[in-house]
């Protein structure tokens, strides 16, 4: 294939996606007063390792509930449903040092896996490696991230470069609109998944088409670059028809981009950051009602209100989002592990792995390693995983 090497060169930017703008970018993982603090402590659980015998805790890390709903609201549904002696719920930043001397820990899953979490990692590793440590999206160096981690789980962004053209024509579409702008296409990944898409289209028999769109960070503002979605949409439609599918690489435009296949009768195959919460409730008007089941709720009024706008088999995205099934997995994984039903910690089971995500997600969910091209060799970290699942169709 044509784009195989121009694919390994960009591999190894994955980490430093930009493409969606609801990650934190940057957090601290230690104050200098809890990295400078006395480490007796750790000093403790130096030969003390408890084996895996169905006992032990598992900690999960994300960011706070303003800064990341999804990552935070994953953990509390694993403390609900373990209950908190098994499940320990901590926010970044968190002390490195009082981790490290909880000897019932023997689980570690950190979600989203922030600038800064390798450095934190290797400190707790120097004296516990009976932890089994999970990274969720990590923003660093991939090698580094493999080496640190058990298990690391991310997005398969190039994997979409194909997944997304393949739904557009299932939904009917005979014309792929790709909505970006100069700075996201600066970004060498974002770029290439633009690429794939065009070949992929043409490989299918879709018309690709490119829009530069203002950019949400320049003058026009976030205002201005969704007024231009809805404004653009309609005429895209009307010279190209309704069998016209859209996607933008931005998080700000989903709002505007839903709204006008809705109001024009237009396919949207999938938001950027695939999810039934990404950009359909509030396009919508769905408002939470404090049920138990948020996720069902929605994907059920998205249907409800597609259909009154005969919208379905024109919509679809991911039936869960990839930051919540990844905590959920990786920690049902990590109780199988715990409780001996996986003997080897350090070869992942990966249809044990699959599994659990498949039963979060109700559909078939795949992964593959990331494989990077480093000087002239080819490496492939198969703790890596990269993940893919069916789409959710509304109404089908």
């Amino acid at each position: 294939m044509k784009m195989l090497a121009s694919i390994f060169l960009v591999l190894s930017l994955l980490l430093s996606l930009a493409g969606c703008s609801n990650q934190t970018d940057i957090l601290t993982p230690a104050t200098k007063e809890e990295t400078t603090e006395s480490e007796s402590a750790i000093e403790l659980a130096i030969g003390n390792n408890i084996p895996y015998d169905g006992k032990g805790k598992i900690a999960i890390i994300t960011t706070t509930l303003s800064e990341n709903e999804e990552h935070y609201r994953s953990a509390q549904d694993m403390v609900e449903k373990y209950g908190e002696e098994k499940i320990v719920h901590i926010l970044w930043p968190f002390s490195i040092t009082k981790l490290a001397s909880d000897l019932e820990i023997k689980a570690l899953i950190i979600n989203p896996a922030v600038t800064g979490t390798n450095a934190v990692v290797e400190k707790l590793l120097e004296v516990r490696d009976d932890i089994f440590i999970v990274y969720c999206t990590p923003q660093e160096n991939s090698s580094v991230s493999a080496s640190n981690a058990d298990l690391v789980i991310m997005l398969d962004e190039l994997k979409m470069g194909t997944s997304i053209p393949e739904q557009a024509k299932k939904l009917g579409a005979k014309t792929f609109i790709h909505y970006s702008f100069p700075r996201h296409m600066s970004q060498s990944l974002l770029l290439l998944r633009k690429d794939l898409m065009a070949e992929k289209c043409k490989e299918i028999g879709l018309e690709f088409i490119y829009v530069d769109a203002p950019d949400p960070t320049g003058d026009l503002g976030i205002l201005g670059a969704q007024q231009f979605i809805l404004e653009d949409v309609p005429k895209m439609v009307e010279q190209y028809g309704k069998d016209t599918a859209f996607f933008a690489t931005n998080c700000g435009m989903q709002i505007s981009l839903i709204k006008a296949c809705v109001d024009t009768g237009a396919i949207y195959p999938q938001s950027c950051c695939p999810s039934p919460y990404h950009g359909f409730p509030t396009a919508l008007g769905i408002k939470f009602q404090g049920s138990e089941d948020n996720l069902k709720y929605v994907i059920s009024e998205t249907t409800r209100i597609l259909e009154e706008h005969n919208g379905i088999g024109r919509f679809s995205t991911w039936p869960v989002p990839m930051s919540m099934m990844a905590t959920v997995a990786s920690t049902e994984y990590a109780i199988k592990l715990l409780a001996g039903e996986i003997l080897d910690k350090d070869n992942i089971d990966l249809k044990v792995l699959e599994q659990c995500m498949s039963d979060y997600a109700n559909v078939v969910v795949t992964t593959s390693p990331l494989v990077e091209r480093i000087n002239e060799n080819t490496v492939e970290y198969s703790n890596f995983r990269l993940v893919s699942m069916d789409f959710l169709t509304y109404g089908e």
